[in-house]
């Protein structure tokens, strides 16, 4: 009897899954982290395979904690961290290099390179993205010239993925049969695929240097892929999407308008445009939020922030400011404000909405009063910062007034921070009582691929709010503080 559905939600800086019931409760979860290699300043690394590891080992570590057999998952769902790319030999399974996280830096010549007299946005008509580092065709480029493979993976003797792809690969047989796809979500973040069309197009995979037959099957991302081997034998694959399109799933921000901002290692804010892919003429992307099936896909417009809760770990790991990314509030809550420091954490240049992959990161404003407790809340405000600027190029972009934000991720415990988010946006921020909504996204992929849910309105219907956090700062001080976050921004531009 299958009572439950399983989420392997694979991120920047760990590897967890999740079981929840038909309610969309947490009946058990087990995450362990695995390794950040940064080979050179800018450069971030991941093992492929001590990926694979940490997801066998945390499927055994759920299932063993919830005291069940995998034949009682009705499915499982793979949500991942986007872009990151991997690269490997289909006939040993095994990576020929590390894979290239979405945060490194080093495709940035190659990028102004392709750009060329058209600049940044040389492919967004067709992709909706800027030709960006972030990205993941320029990465698979870097790495077929950096090891002369350009010639196996034209023979097809290479494979091609984002996260997704690399997992489902291994979970459904690997070398003896393993499904070779990606979800509609993860190609749109590729530089690759054209938005319209939802397929590769061969002449900007040409125009960028990544073969074709490496690529992926590109699939919808509620459907199922095949069927799991090893500890998940006989379960189905059934279900994959992005983690930033996953968590708009799990907030079940389904109707057009409707927008989630998740504070992770990086911060994400999706808003739901339907059926419509909105250009974007103020910095952001225009992205594929998902596709149901045979349905018609969802588009979204993204604003993308490359640190956020990183921001607390440098703290910590760098600075040993802090002994645990927990303290960061309490440190923060010791001074009343920031006492005018302002830190602009452009550690792999900045996302949206400026995309200037050059730009470094600066601490302002400091003088001899300034304290570890002012870099502390310095460090939190630069995401509600950012978050701001986002909201504003949304605005611009689509004309909708945001009424109220839902929030998820591991920051949204941070209770100084959420209250700081609302005064600067001038709206509600509310958070679900399911606060990790990024694998419960790919568990309702999966659910409803295998029909376990019956449709997208029971899950809206299984929607709670746990804590809302409303707005009590006055119109002039908000604007006072963004013009001074906006000088702070132009001090790393201009050291750039």
């Amino acid at each position: 009897m299958t009572r439950y559905v399983g989420a392997l939600d694979q991120g920047t800086t760990s590897t967890r899954f999740m079981i929840f019931d038909a309610a969309g409760q947490v009946v058990a979860s087990d995450q362990r982290e695995h390794r950040q290699i940064f080979p050179r300043p800018g450069w971030v690394e991941h093992d492929p395979l001590e990926i694979v590891e940490r997801a066998w080992q945390v499927i055994d570590g759920a299932l063993g904690a919830a005291g069940i057999d995998a034949r009682e998952l009705a499915g499982v769902g793979i949500t991942n961290q986007r872009e990151t790319s991997v690269v490997w030999d289909r006939a040993t399974g095994r990576p020929v290099a590390n894979a290239i996280v979405w945060q490194d830096t080093r495709t940035d010549e190659l990028c102004r390179n392709l750009g060329g007299r058209d600049g940044a946005d040389r492919f967004r008509p067709v992709t909706g993205l800027p030709l960006a580092t972030y990205f993941s065709g320029p990465k698979v480029r870097w790495i077929l010239d950096e090891l002369d493979l350009r010639g196996r993976a034209e023979r097809g003797e290479l494979a091609f993925g984002t996260v997704d792809s690399w997992l489902t690969w291994n979970l459904t047989g690997g070398v003896d049969g393993g499904r070779h796809v990606t979800d509609v979500t993860n190609a749109s973040r590729t530089l690759l695929m054209d938005l319209a069309t939802l397929s590769w197009d061969a002449d900007l995979a040409a125009e960028i240097g990544v073969p074709t037959p490496m690529l992926p099957e590109i699939r919808p991302s509620v459907e199922v892929y095949g069927t799991g081997v090893g500890a998940l034998s006989g379960v189905p694959i059934a279900g994959i999407l992005g983690d930033q399109q996953a968590a708009l799933f799990g907030q079940t921000c389904f109707e057009p308008g409707e927008a989630k901002n998740t504070y992770g290692t990086g911060c994400f804010m999706l808003l739901n445009t339907g059926t419509e892919a909105v250009p974007s003429a103020s910095g952001l992307l225009t992205t594929v939020a998902y596709r149901i099936g045979s349905q018609p896909p969802v588009y979204a417009l993204e604003g993308s922030i490359a640190i956020a809760g990183a921001l607390v770990q440098w703290l910590r790991d760098n600075l040993g400011l802090i002994a645990s990314s927990a303290e960061v509030e309490t440190l923060a809550a010791e001074v009343e404000d920031n006492g005018d420091v302002y830190f602009v954490p452009a550690f792999s240049g900045l996302f949206a909405p400026h995309w200037r992959s050059d730009a470094r990161g600066v601490i302002v404003g400091l003088t001899r009063f300034a304290t570890k407790g002012h870099i502390a809340r310095a460090a939190l405000e630069a995401t509600a910062f950012q978050t701001r600027e986002v909201l504003d190029a949304m605005h611009a972009d689509s004309g909708v007034a945001l009424t109220g934000l839902k929030v998820d991720g591991g920051m949204v415990q941070n209770e100084l921070l959420m209250q700081f988010q609302a005064d600067l946006l001038g709206v509600p921020v509310i958070r679900p009582r399911v606060a990790e909504t990024t694998a419960l996204g790919a568990a309702y992929a999966a659910g409803l691929a295998v029909g376990y849910w019956d449709g997208v309105d029971v899950l809206r219907a299984q929607w709670r709010e746990d804590r809302r956090w409303v707005p009590a700062m006055d119109d002039d001080e908000r604007a006072r503080l963004m013009s001074r976050w906006a000088q702070a921004v132009e001090r790393t531009l201009g050291w750039a």
